[in-house]
C-alpha cells in the first residue's frame, strides 16, 4: 500500500492510497481518480513533506526523553479538553459561530471536515494518536 499527496488542476489537495505505483497509474489513466472536493479528474501527485528532511532541520537536543514528552502532552489533553468523538468538527462550528460557549475539545474528523473548517476560519491542530507499547507488534 503506498499514499501519495495528490492534487487537482482547481488546487485542492488530497491525500490518496493506492496498492502500488502501478495502479495509481493505471487509475489515473482511466479517470478514476477525482478530487473529493470538486470531483475534477485532472488529478497530479504531488511532492510529500512526509518523510523529507531538509538541509536547515535542527537535530532534536540531546537529553530529551521524546516518549515522556508525548505522554505528558497526551495526559494534558486528556485532562483539559472535553472529547466529542465523531461530532469535532459539528462542535468546532458551534463555538466558531457562539452558539455554544467556548471550551476546548478534541475528537476525530474527516479531511473533507477539515477543508470545511479551514473554509470556516475555525482554527485547530491534529495530532497523532499514539499506540501503547503492549498493542504494538
Amino acid at each position: 500500500m503506498i499514499a501519495y499527496d495528490l492534487a487537482c488542476s482547481n488546487g485542492h489537495t488530497f491525500e490518496g492510497w493506492f496498492d502500488d505505483a502501478k495502479a495509481y497509474d493505471r487509475q489515473k489513466r482511466k479517470g478514476l481518480i477525482a478530487c473529493p472536493i470538486c470531483a475534477d479528474t485532472s488529478v497530479a501527485r504531488r511532492p510529500s513533506t512526509f518523510g523529507i528532511k531538509s538541509a536547515a532541520s535542527p537535530s532534536p537536543p540531546a537529553g530529551i526523553n521524546f516518549e515522556e514528552l508525548g505522554r505528558r502532552l497526551l495526559d494534558f489533553v486528556n485532562r483539559n479538553f472535553d472529547n466529542v468523538g465523531p461530532d469535532f468538527a459539528k462542535e468546532a462550528l458551534k463555538i466558531h459561530y457562539g452558539a455554544t460557549e467556548p471550551r476546548n475539545i478534541r475528537g476525530v474528523s474527516t479531511s473533507q471536515e477539515e477543508d470545511s473548517l479551514r473554509s470556516e476560519g475555525v482554527q485547530f491542530v491534529k495530532l497523532p494518536i499514539p499506540i501503547p507499547r503492549e498493542e504494538k507488534n
